[in-house]
C-alpha cells in the first residue's frame, strides 16, 4: 500500500481543476472580430433603411424615425445572425446566401411585429423592400471588404492565431500541409506524442502557455491512449482540436470545425477556465452545510435508533482511498455489528461481485435490524456531508472505496481516483447494489469523468433521490 500513502507536499488537485482561473486564449481577437462585424451589419442596416425612406414612395408612418423601431429592426438582425453562426470565424461568416436568409428572416418578423403591435400603422411597400435589398448589397458588400482586408494582413503574417501541432513525424507533413491551407493560423512549432506522456506534460503545457499558443492539433494516435487528457487543454484555456487521420473516436465536450474542406472533431476552451468546478466547490460547500442543518433532527434520531438498537458506536469510520490515492477516513451511521470488518475475512468466499474487487453481499449477517432500514433509504450515507463540507468529498463524483478494493485494482482502474470522490454518482443511479461486475461500474465512473459538467452533476442529485425513494437496488 506505499503507493497510496502520499504525503500531503505531493497533493495534486481534482483532474478537472485548473491552477488559477484563466481567460480562454484568442479570446480578445475572436471578441473584436465580433464587434467589428456587428458594427458593420448594424451600419449597413442603418444606411440601408435611410436610403429606402428616401427614394421609397412617400408616405406617413410613426415607424419611419421611430427609434425604438430602429432598435428592434437592428436586434432581430443581429440575434438571428449570431444564432445562425454568422459571426464565427472562417468560412461561417462569409457565408454570404446565410446572410440574405437572416436577412429576410428578420425583415418578415419585423413586418409581423409592426402589424401586430399597430396594425393600423403603415410603411411604404417599395421603402420595405427597397431596405431588403440594400441591406443585403450593403451588408454583403463590407463583409466582402472585411474577408479581403483580414486575408491581406494574413499574407503579412498578422493577425494570425499561434498554433502547436503534436503528432507522429509520419503524421507531421500532413497536418501541416493540412492547416496551412487556411491562411488564419500560424504554426509556433512541433513535438511527437511524448510530449504528452505524465512524465513530460506539465512541462509541454508551461510551454504552449509561455508561447501564448491559443489552439493544439494533436493525431489521433497520440492521444488516443491517454486518457482524460482533454481535461488538461480545456483547464489550460487552450483550445484542443484533433486533426482528421482517425475513424472511430470518442471524446467529450466535441464539435466539429473544418480545416480546407476537412470536418474535424474540436475541444473548445471555455471563455473563463475554471468557473465551472469553481461553482461544483461553491455548490458542495453550501449545500452540504445547509443539509447539514436542515437534518440536523434526523441526525439526532437516527443516533438514537442505532443506540437503543444494537450495542456499539453510533458511527462507522472507515478509511478509504480518495483523490490521487490519499486515504481519508469516511464518516457513516453505523449499519452493522462492532466486528463486521472481522467477520468479512469469513465471508469472501459469498462475495457477489463477480471479479470481487469489492465486496457485496444481499442477505449480509452483519448487518443490524436499523442498519437495514438505514441502508434501504441510503440514510446511513448522511454523515459523509461533513466529508464534502471539509473538502474530501464531493456531493457527486465516483465512490471512494475501501483499501481492501483498491488493492485489487489493475492499473486502467486508478483513472477514477483522478477526481473528487462523490457522496452519488452515474454508477449509483444506474443499478446501485444490482450491478454485480466492477467493470461496469467503472465504466460508468469514466463516462462520468470525460462528460462531466454542472447540468450533469444536477441531473445526477435528482436521479439519486427518484432511486432513493424507489429504494432501487438497495440492500
Amino acid at each position: 500500500m506505499t503507493s497510496l500513502n502520499l504525503s500531503i507536499d505531493s497533493f495534486k488537485p481534482d483532474l478537472r481543476s485548473p491552477r488559477g482561473t484563466r481567460i480562454q486564449r484568442g479570446l480578445f481577437i475572436r471578441l473584436l472580430r465580433v464587434v467589428i462585424l456587428i458594427l458593420l451589419d448594424a451600419t449597413s442596416m442603418c444606411f440601408a433603411w435611410n436610403v429606402a425612406v428616401f427614394y421609397g414612395t412617400p408616405f406617413e408612418s410613426p415607424w419611419t424615425q421611430n427609434i425604438l423601431f430602429i432598435l428592434l429592426k437592428l436586434s432581430l438582425a443581429i440575434i438571428i445572425f449570431d444564432t445562425t453562426g454568422l459571426y464565427k470565424g472562417g468560412i461561417y461568416r462569409r457565408n454570404y446566401f446565410g446572410i440574405v436568409k437572416a436577412i429576410s428572416l428578420s425583415s418578415l418578423l419585423l413586418l409581423f411585429i409592426v402589424y401586430l403591435y399597430e396594425p393600423n400603422g403603415f410603411i411604404s411597400r417599395s421603402a420595405f423592400l427597397l431596405y431588403w435589398l440594400l441591406s443585403v448589397v450593403f451588408i454583403c458588400s463590407l463583409r466582402f471588404f472585411f474577408n479581403i482586408s483580414t486575408n491581406f494582413l494574413r499574407q503579412k503574417g498578422a493577425i494570425r492565431h499561434p498554433v502547436f501541432i503534436i503528432s507522429s513525424a509520419e503524421e507531421k507533413e500532413y497536418g501541416m500541409k493540412l492547416i496551412e491551407q487556411d491562411n488564419w493560423y500560424k504554426i509556433q512549432g512541433f513535438a511527437d506524442s511524448k510530449c504528452l506522456d505524465l512524465a513530460n506534460r506539465e512541462t509541454t503545457f508551461e510551454y504552449l502557455r509561455s508561447q501564448h499558443v491559443e489552439e493544439v492539433f494533436v493525431s489521433w494516435s497520440a492521444i488516443q491512449r491517454r486518457l482524460f487528457l482533454c481535461w488538461h487543454f480545456y483547464n489550460a484555456g487552450i483550445t484542443l482540436r484533433i486533426l482528421p487521420t482517425m475513424g472511430e473516436l470518442s471524446l467529450p465536450k466535441f464539435t466539429f470545425g473544418m480545416v480546407g474542406d476537412v470536418p474535424y472533431p474540436t475541444i473548445t476552451a471555455p471563455i473563463l477556465v475554471g468557473i465551472d468546478f469553481w461553482i461544483k466547490r461553491v455548490f458542495d460547500l453550501c449545500f452540504s452545510l445547509a443539509l447539514i442543518l436542515v437534518l440536523l433532527p434526523v441526525y439526532l434520531l437516527i443516533a438514537l435508533m442505532i443506540k437503543l438498537d444494537s450495542p456499539g458506536s453510533i458511527f462507522f469510520r472507515q478509511k478509504r482511498v480518495g483523490l490521487y490515492g490519499q486515504e481519508f477516513h469516511i464518516w457513516k451511521f453505523r449499519t452493522m455489528v462492532t466486528d463486521a470488518e472481522k467477520i468479512q475475512a469469513s465471508l469472501e468466499a459469498k462475495n457477489e461481485i463477480k471479479d470481487g474487487v469489492f465486496f457485496k453481499m444481499k442477505d449480509d449477517p452483519r448487518i443490524t435490524k436499523v442498519g437495514r432500514f438505514l441502508r434501504l433509504y441510503s440514510l446511513d450515507e448522511l454523515p459523509q456531508l461533513f466529508n464534502v463540507l471539509i473538502g474530501e468529498m464531493s456531493l457527486v463524483g465516483p465512490r471512494p472505496l475501501p483499501i481492501r478494493d483498491v488493492q485489487k485494482f489493475k492499473t486502467k482502474h486508478f483513472i477514477r481516483q483522478e477526481v473528487l470522490p462523490g457522496i452519488t454518482g452515474l454508477w449509483q443511479v444506474s443499478g446501485r447494489s444490482n450491478i454485480d461486475n466492477f467493470e461496469d461500474a467503472v465504466k460508468l465512473d469514466m463516462e462520468y469523468i470525460e462528460n462531466w459538467s454542472i447540468w450533469l452533476d444536477l441531473k445526477i442529485l435528482l436521479q439519486t433521490v427518484k432511486v432513493v425513494l424507489q429504494k432501487t437496488g438497495a440492500y
